[in-house]
């Protein structure tokens, strides 16, 4: 996310008293979370590249959000830790909110994606197959990469917009997650209820329709705890983008606590994920012994 360099009349004395200490803390914790952010998303890309059997079109969007999470902790948060200790070279600034807001925003939009995903799985389960095909989450993800990096040119043109369109771009995808998450369990209640008054059917289409199903909510509902942190990560910054571009003030401090934090959805995603997706978490589990067994060799 990007750093402001001026700040607010009010209270500028105590920002200026408290900037050199703030910003070593600050890049201090970006540190690990860098790191973090690089090791895990590597280790789960890395783990759905090498394992076909877990490969589906939900894997594809999986491994989008890890490439995207990935370049975060590899470039974003790298200029944004530069950019906090030389914050008077103006291109550098620029470079670093360009790249920043680029890749959270693809980030954001593919989880949003997934939460989408996940809906379609439940509501259309009989159709999922024909609906959500690898072509088409192909071409989804091309097109999202394309228009957030063509999007985030904005920023060049006018800064003011660019803040008021990132903050409806967030409350957008915000706005989508939550409507998915409401009707899925919607739709777990629903599915629950019928499933209890089949309990007694011994027809083999019945209990294997039951079972697909279940599969189908289990899956939904492990992905809810990402929509958790997804909103504890991204409202903050959807508060202050919206400040920015109505009141023309800035919080350096505050804003860049808010950019750290999502900086953090980087780095917690993939965790979350191998947590929440058995296949997943076995499959970065191998990964990681391989690659460790290879290292020893």
């Amino acid at each position: 996310m990007e750093n402001n360099t001026n700040f607010s009349n009010q209270g500028s004395g105590n920002h200026n008293f408290l900037a050199k200490p703030f910003v070593i803390v600050n890049c201090a914790l970006n540190a690990p979370l860098m790191l973090v952010s690089i090791l895990d998303n590597a280790l789960v890309l890395a783990a759905i590249m090498r394992t076909p059997s877990i490969h589906s079109p939900s894997m594809i969007m999986l491994g989008s959000l890890a490439v995207a999470d990935l370049l975060v902790g590899l470039i974003a948060q790298p200029l944004f830790i530069v950019d906090e200790l030389i914050t008077k070279v103006h291109v550098l600034r620029v470079l670093s909110s360009v790249i920043e807001f680029a890749l959270c925003g693809i980030s954001l939009t593919t989880v949003t994606a997934i939460s989408m995903d996940r809906f379609i799985a439940l509501q259309y389960h009989l159709r999922y197959a024909t609906l959500v095909t690898y072509s088409r989450v192909i071409y989804s993800i091309v097109a999202v990469w394309l228009i957030i990096v063509i999007y985030s040119g904005l920023r060049l043109w006018d800064k003011v917009v660019f803040h008021l369109l990132s903050a409806i771009l967030i409350g957008v995808c915000l706005a989508i997650s939550t409507f998915c998450y409401i009707k899925i369990y919607q739709i777990v209640q629903r599915h629950r209820l019928q499933i209890r008054s089949q309990e007694q059917a011994t027809e083999s289409h019945i209990i294997q329709n039951c079972t697909e199903k279940m599969r189908l909510k289990q899956s939904a509902l492990n992905t809810f705890v990402l929509y958790i942190f997804l909103v504890v990560c991204y409202f903050p910054a959807y508060i202050f983008l919206f400040l920015f571009g109505i009141s023309y003030s800035t919080w350096k401090m505050e804003w860049t606590i808010s950019s750290t934090v999502v900086f953090m959805n980087s780095s917690l995603n993939p965790v979350l994920f191998c947590w929440r997706i058995r296949q997943l978490w076995i499959a970065a589990v191998k990964t990681a012994r391989d690659m460790l067994c290879t290292t020893t060799d």
